[in-house]
């Protein structure tokens, strides 16, 4: 049990909105706690950590390590959150001038960050996501927290606080199916296909495969990603963008859809999405928020949709 906490300051000239980031559809495992109001929490491999937002542009990290992946608290935080990218630069020129009313509505949302995670976590986070509301998605990723990962507590003044790892591979790759099950709603497929997709992971076989990921083809990553049951494009997408930091993907979803007409007038997202289509609307959006940002640009279009257009409370 910890009851040490390292103070951090991140610092960033780039817009960083962290409540929106943190609770923009990307991650399921960020909290807001009662002990400590003003702070978000979760766990990032061992470390549990609090941020909080000083300032525009200054965040303050509580960390109970001075380090994650073998780096200081500030230098990671700086690349979770991908503030090397400039956000003003992830729309194309010509976007403000050709969708004005858009740019209007989006531009408040520039400060929603795509976050680097753990390829693993994403994987599994994301085979649980498929057809279900995030509430249902958070509720899922939390029971497979506490069922298979390693508790870690930390004494605080106000009391104990009591945190759980995201499990790694071979947790879940020695899994029972029907007691993973409890935790993906009672569908056994779903639990089977984590299960098999884990135990490829700690075999090696799909580690090594996913090596490289940053710089390889698209389509090979997909190919590799969608080799597993659970996995379609769709979700290999998702992965691809929120594990690998693969900003040039495009995930789409229902609400994506929907905006791609509404917001775009591309005919094709009023039919339904075959695999054809899901391709051609990818192209489509391309055309208008180039290649290089596409899934960048598209999170933050996603994340207005959701809160501007339908109202829909932060996840």
């Amino acid at each position: 049990m910890s009851n040490k906490l390292f103070k951090s300051i991140l610092k960033t000239d780039n817009r960083l909105d962290l409540k929106q980031t943190l609770f923009s559809g990307q991650s399921f495992t960020w909290k807001k706690i009662d002990l400590l109001s003003a702070y978000y929490v979760t766990k990032i491999n061992k470390t549990i950590i609090f941020l909080r937002e000083i300032e525009p542009g200054i965040i303050e990290a509580l960390s109970s390590s001075k380090k994650i992946n073998g780096l200081p608290i500030n230098q990671f935080l700086f690349n979770y959150f991908s503030l090397e990218i400039d956000d003003i630069k992830v729309f194309p020129q010509r976007f403000k001038n050709d969708f004005p009313e858009v740019w209007r509505r989006v531009e408040p949302y520039h400060g929603v960050r795509i976050m680097r995670q753990d390829p693993f976590e994403i994987m599994v986070t994301f085979m649980c996501a498929q057809g279900i509301g995030m509430h249902l998605i958070r509720r899922q990723v939390s029971m497979i927290a506490e069922g298979y990962g390693q508790k870690v507590g930390l004494e605080m003044p106000e009391g104990e606080m009591i945190f759980h790892c995201f499990p790694i591979p071979s947790a879940l790759a020695s899994a029972d199916p029907d007691e993973l099950a409890l935790c993906t709603n009672n569908n056994r497929i779903r639990a089977a296909n984590i299960i098999a997709m884990a135990r490829s992971f700690e075999s090696g076989k799909l580690a090594l495969a996913l090596v490289g990921s940053g710089e390889c083809d698209l389509e090979t990553l997909r190919e590799t990603l969608c080799a597993h049951s659970g996995i379609g494009l769709k979700i290999a997408d998702c992965i691809a963008l929120f594990g690998f930091g693969r900003f040039d993907t495009f995930p789409i979803d229902t609400h994506v859809k929907q905006y791609l007409w509404e917001w775009f007038g591309i005919e094709a997202a009023r039919k339904s999405l075959t695999e054809k289509n899901y391709r051609y609307l990818q192209k489509e959006a391309r055309k208008i928020l180039g290649n290089e940002y596409a899934g960048y640009a598209g999170h933050m279009l996603f994340h207005c949709w959701r809160k501007e257009i339908k109202k829909m409370k932060a996840f």
